[in-house]
C-alpha cells in the first residue's frame, strides 16, 4: 500500500476509534479491568470507622495520636492484543470485512488502554507468530499498531490459536489483560485457553459474518475455504441444505461457548453488519 494512502487510513481509524474511546469506553474499561493490587499513598489521622489494621504504629507513636496508612489501587496494567491474521479475516458480506472490524476493535481497545495509563502490546498470528510488538505507552505506539493492522501481510493463511496462546504464556511473565480477537474457525485450543487464562485475564472477541450463519436462497453457489482453498458447490434453493448449514453453525457456536465457559474466559460476538459498541459495553459492565 502507498505510504500516503496508508497514512490516510490510519488517520481515519484514529479519529473514529479515539473518539469512541474518549466518549464511551475509557470509563467502562477502567471499571472492568482492575489493577494489580493496592499501593501505599499517604498517612492521615485516624477517623471513626477506619480499619484499625491500617494503623501506622510508628507514626502513631511519634505523634501520640493514631494515624492510618491510605492505599490506592495500582492502576497500571499491561494489555496484550492477540490478533488473528489468517485468510478468513478477509471475509465479509455485509457492512465491513472481518479484518476491518478487527482493526477498529484493536484501535478502540488500544486508545482505551493508554487513556488509562496502561501499556499495550500485540501478538499477530496465523498458524504461527507473524509479529510481536512489545507493550508500550503513547499515541505513537498506538499509531504503529494501527499501521501494522492495516498493512501487515501474513506469511501463512491458516490459523493456530493454541500457538498464539502458548506464545502469550511464555512471553508475558507478569499477569496481563489479553484480548483474543479472532473468528475462532479453529479447533484444539481448549487446553491452551485454560492455561493462558489461569496465568492472565483472557477475554475472547469473536468476529462473525451473517453469511456464516445463514445462507440466502440464491440457487447454486460455489464456496471456497480461504485458508485451505477447498471448494464445494451448494444448492441454496434447497431448504434442507440451508437448514443443515444453519444447524452446523449453531452446533459449532454452542461447542465454542462451552469451551470458553470451561476455561473461565469472558467472551462476546462482534458482527460485521452490526455496531460493536453495545457488545463491548455489555461485556465490560458484566465483569
Amino acid at each position: 500500500m502507498e505510504t500516503s494512502e496508508l497514512l490516510k487510513k490510519v488517520r481515519k481509524i484514529e479519529i473514529k476509534t479515539r473518539g469512541l474511546s474518549n466518549q464511551i469506553f475509557a470509563g467502562e474499561y477502567h471499571s472492568a479491568f482492575k489493577g494489580r493490587g493496592m499501593a501505599f499513598s499517604e498517612v492521615r489521622e485516624y477517623q471513626y470507622g477506619d480499619d484499625i489494621r491500617n494503623i501506622d504504629w510508628n507514626v502513631t507513636a511519634r505523634f501520640s495520636h493514631p494515624y492510618i496508612k491510605v492505599f490506592e489501587e495500582e492502576r497500571e496494567l499491561t494489555v496484550m492484543l492477540l490478533i488473528d491474521l489468517s485468510d478468513s479475516k478477509e471475509f465479509g458480506t455485509q457492512k465491513m470485512l472481518k479484518r476491518e472490524v478487527m482493526t477498529e476493535l484493536s484501535a478502540v481497545l488500544s486508545f482505551s488502554a493508554i487513556q488509562n495509563n496502561d501499556k499495550i502490546g500485540v501478538i499477530f498470528f496465523s498458524d504461527k507468530i507473524e509479529k510481536y510488538i512489545p507493550p508500550k505507552k503513547g499515541r505513537k505506539h498506538i499509531l504503529r499498531i494501527i499501521r501494522e493492522l492495516i498493512d501487515l501481510r501474513p506469511e501463512s493463511r491458516k490459523t493456530n490459536i493454541a500457538e498464539a496462546l502458548r506464545y502469550l504464556t511464555n512471553i508475558q511473565k507478569k499477569r496481563t489483560t489479553a484480548f483474543l480477537i479472532s473468528d475462532f474457525i479453529d479447533e484444539g485450543f481448549s487446553d491452551a485457553l485454560k492455561i493462558a487464562n489461569y496465568k492472565h485475564d483472557l477475554i475472547a472477541l469473536q468476529v462473525c459474518d451473517e453469511r456464516e450463519k445463514e445462507l440466502p436462497d440464491v440457487g447454486l453457489i460455489k464456496l471456497r475455504d480461504a485458508e485451505t482453498n477447498r471448494q464445494i458447490w451448494l444448492d441454496t434453493s434447497d431448504k434442507n441444505v440451508r437448514k443443515q448449514y444453519r444447524k452446523t453453525w449453531t452446533e459449532a457456536q454452542q461447542s465454542l461457548k462451552e469451551t470458553f465457559t470451561r476455561a473461565g474466559v469472558d467472551h462476546t460476538q462482534i458482527w460485521t453488519n452490526k455496531d460493536y459498541v453495545q457488545p463491548l459495553l455489555k461485556l465490560f459492565k458484566q465483569r
